[in-house]
């Protein structure tokens, strides 16, 4: 039976808008449940931050700093030439985006304007499922068939891996990255500013560049950003592709075989935490990781404001 509470002048009174007090208990619980994970996804955060730091820190303060800018990377022999990595990663990376961005950008363009719904529901899925593709396999790929196929024989490089062919492998991976977000950002653009410029007699090419692609440049960034990071952090497609196992020397080539950032901690640990080599090897491995980190953190930031900057409310 309901117990709302009715004044003389028929209105409601002030005790009936007050919560049941078994519902405000309940909603407490919710809030308080819900506050305790967003709690917990922090503290796991600054754990993640304090395990690099703690063993970073000692690594900055003791290295020889000669040997961090030097001819190679070679940590086992105390030579920590972390250009060799940083360069190395940033060659992958750009060669994955020359990959990916058109490709996906495209595929998402013709997902969102052109393709009908049928052809739509079907090659969306499929094109999603291709980035549950294991990285382990598009590394297989890459050595395999992409080395030897594509970079031996249209650019003479060596069959057996290098920078080139992780890049190439790479952009596969985040093609669905690149496609699905970017659709997404599309589809969002009001249907009226559709209509609108075809009312003005802009073809549908014409509409696309010049009113969708404007409108969502946010999420089109968004997408090219996450697709970037994801590219840097890549680990298996760049440890077993990139043409380099443990050492590396200083490369600009992408024709030459190296080592990236992750690649380079990968072939470093192997799975154990007893790395011998010099002193500091082992501390090397969370330096590597700190820049890493600090490269990410700063890209998503810089993201960040532009997309803040350029975002349309509609």
């Amino acid at each position: 039976m309901s117990d709302t509470r009715v004044d003389p002048a028929g209105g409601f009174s002030i005790e009936s808008l007050k919560a049941n007090p078994r519902q405000a208990r309940r909603e407490r619980l919710i809030r308080d449940s819900l506050g305790a994970t967003a709690l917990v996804s922090v503290f796991i955060s600054a754990l993640i931050i304090w395990s690099l730091f703690s063993e970073a820190w000692t690594f900055i303060f003791e290295v020889d700093w000669g040997s961090v800018w030097d001819i190679g990377w070679f940590p086992r022999r105390g030579i920590y030439d972390i250009k060799t990595l940083i360069v190395a990663s940033l060659i992958v990376t750009g060669i994955a985006m020359i990959v990916a961005g058109p490709l996906g950008l495209g595929a998402a363009i013709y997902l969102s304007e052109y393709a009908r719904p049928g052809v739509r529901r079907t090659l969306k899925p499929v094109l999603e499922i291709l980035a549950g593709i294991p990285s382990v396999v598009l590394g297989f790929f890459a050595l395999k068939w992409i080395a030897p196929n594509l970079v031996e024989t249209l650019f003479g490089g060596p069959a057996a891996g290098s920078l080139l062919a992780a890049g190439i492998g790479v952009g596969v991976l985040v093609v669905p990255l690149v496609a699905s977000i970017s659709e997404d950002a599309m589809k969002a653009v009001p249907m009226a500013l559709r209509e609108a410029s075809s009312g003005l007699g802009a073809r549908k090419v014409m509409t696309t560049m010049r009113v969708v692609l404007p409108a969502a440049v946010s999420g089109l960034m968004a997408a090219f950003i996450v697709a970037i990071s994801r590219a840097l952090g890549e680990t298996m497609i760049v440890f077993m592709a990139g043409g380099a196992a443990q050492t590396a020397v200083y490369t600009h080539s992408a024709l030459d075989g190296s080592l990236t950032m992750t690649a380079g901690m990968t072939s470093l640990a192997r799975g154990t935490d007893n790395v011998v080599g010099e002193g500091l090897t082992f501390q090397s491995l969370f330096f590597v990781g700190l820049v890493l980190f600090a490269l990410t953190f700063a890209l998503n930031l810089i993201a960040d404001r532009f997309v803040h900057r350029v975002r349309e409310q509609y």
